[in-house]
């Protein structure tokens, strides 16, 4: 950066840090709760203050960009609001927030910037030229050939996050509710990258905060963008739709999932449960299933029988299970089939509603393991008719094609693996009460049946020579968002 550039950016760095919220705060107060990716959704914000603040551009005749962190009722959330005379182009009305009276703002409209190409096409300027701006750190892989501005677009369809494909090159995840410490979806895929694993869309550039007395927060993360690939999901319902197998495609995601695993085995410390940690896993997911069942009534029949599943993990002294850093929201929306026809697993943050160290603990590879097998049932149980077989075979092909990786068939220690299905069909069950009560009826299906009691397996998986056909066809469901 030029020392002329520098001087800009702490001219603008003084002024920013001066600003409060001031007239923005009651047009903010309305837009926040209508927001996708606003946690908050139902309940009226109490506190709203500034943390931080960044004049990425400055506003004059043209467009200024204007980076936010809100304390939101003790919420940290990430804004980049645009800034410019009044009125809005046609193009860009939907994403007003409102006009500005009084203050360094005074007569301006404010609105969301990330549809603005302009402010978007800065944003990855920022990323190319490493370098501060007040709080805000840009930073990016030395060895990466970062294009100059291909046309931005913003990546439809989100809910906890926003992301801008810039031209067919890359794509900026922005996060919106942020916190202490390196962000999963960064640290993982670096991780992997430097591990040698092609699996994963490996970070060229991302930017934190740097605040006083904090770790730094990962504001947002640029990788390649994988044109011309399927999302898993969509793969899924197409094939279900048209009566066609996905135990080939299931048996390759196993596949890619156990290469991630092993991967990041090798590359981040693991860890051997003993009883007492056993326990503990055990005891939080009763405790969730609690918590669940008197939020929806629909579960309260069944929390005894599922309660069944966690009381059997405590007694399984944990005998044999090591933890390690997982993915930590797998389902089929978050792979991808490359045009090359192999699969690509995507956004490693984890539950977002999770608190960050939670997210970077290690755990059982098994959670990923049955986030996807719950994915399968959901993708089945969307069908008209519902269908069942496909979902049996596509889950046995993804354990099949894990064991073909790894040598351990998930299936093999029922228990452990019954105990996470149940505590995934547990949050199922309370995310679409809460969001999409007409979805319920699909983890329920799944509760009802993992109530009843457990009879032990009757056969162990005999694995298929490599490069046989896998499974049987039989016709085609959606995971969270």
């Amino acid at each position: 950066m030029s020392e002329a550039a520098s001087a800009r950016d702490r001219l603008t760095a003084d002024r920013a840090a001066g600003l409060g919220l001031g007239p923005l705060e009651p047009m903010l107060r309305a837009w926040l709760p209508a927001q996708r990716w606003f946690a908050g959704k139902g309940r009226a914000i109490g506190r709203l203050r500034t943390i931080s603040a960044a004049e990425l551009l400055p506003p004059g005749s043209a467009a200024g960009l204007l980076h936010l962190l809100l304390d939101v009722d003790g919420d940290c959330y990430q804004l980049l609001l645009g800034v410019r005379p009044s009125p809005l182009p046609p193009a860009l009305a939907p994403a007003l927030i409102g006009r500005a009276e009084q203050g360094p703002y005074a007569g301006l409209a404010v609105y969301e910037g990330l549809g603005d190409p302009r402010l978007a096409s800065l944003l990855l300027e920022r990323l190319r030229s490493p370098g501060t701006l007040g709080p805000l750190r840009f930073d990016r892989d030395p060895g990466a050939v970062i294009p100059e501005a291909p046309t931005p677009r913003p990546l439809s369809g989100e809910q906890t996050n926003s992301s801008l494909i810039y031209g067919d090159s890359y794509i900026l995840k922005i996060f919106r509710r942020v916190g202490p410490g390196v962000n999963p979806d960064l640290e993982l895929p670096r991780a992997l990258a430097a591990a040698g694993c092609a699996r994963v869309p490996a970070p060229v550039a991302w930017y934190e905060a740097e605040l006083p007395g904090s770790e730094p927060l990962t504001l947002g993360v640029l990788q390649p963008y994988l044109r011309g690939s399927d999302d898993g999901w969509q793969l899924a319902l197409h094939r279900l739709r048209t009566g066609a197998d996905f135990t080939a495609e299931a048996h390759a995601l196993g596949r890619a999932t156990a290469e991630v695993h092993s991967a990041l085995a090798g590359a981040l410390p693991t860890v051997a449960l003993g009883p007492e940690q056993t326990a503990r896993l055990a005891a939080g997911m009763t405790a969730r299933l609690a918590a669940t069942a008197r939020e929806v009534p629909a579960l309260r029949p069944y929390e005894a029988g599922l309660r069944g599943a966690f009381d059997a993990l405590a007694a399984s002294r944990g005998t044999g299970v090591s933890a390690q850093r997982i993915h930590g929201d797998l389902h089929l929306g978050q792979t991808l089939r490359t045009a090359d026809g192999s699969w690509a697993l995507i956004d490693f943050e984890g539950e977002p509603a999770r608190p960050l160290a939670d997210r970077r603990r290690p755990e059982p590879a098994v959670r990923d393991i049955a986030g996807i097998l719950r994915s399968f049932d959901y993708a089945a149980r969307s069908h008209r008719p519902f269908a069942p077989a496909w979902a049996d075979d596509c889950r046995a092909a993804f354990c099949e094609g894990y064991a073909r990786t790894t040598g351990r068939d998930p299936r093999e220690d029922p228990v452990l693996l019954r105990a996470y299905e149940t505590d995934k069909a547990v949050y199922e069950a309370r995310y679409e009460s809460r969001h999409r009560p007409d979805w319920l009826h699909v983890p329920m299906a799944a509760i009802r049946r993992l109530s009843e009691p457990q009879r032990p397996p009757s056969h162990r998986t005999q694995l298929p020579a490599p490069g046989s056909p896998t499974l049987h066809p039989k016709p085609p469901r959606r995971p969270l968002a």
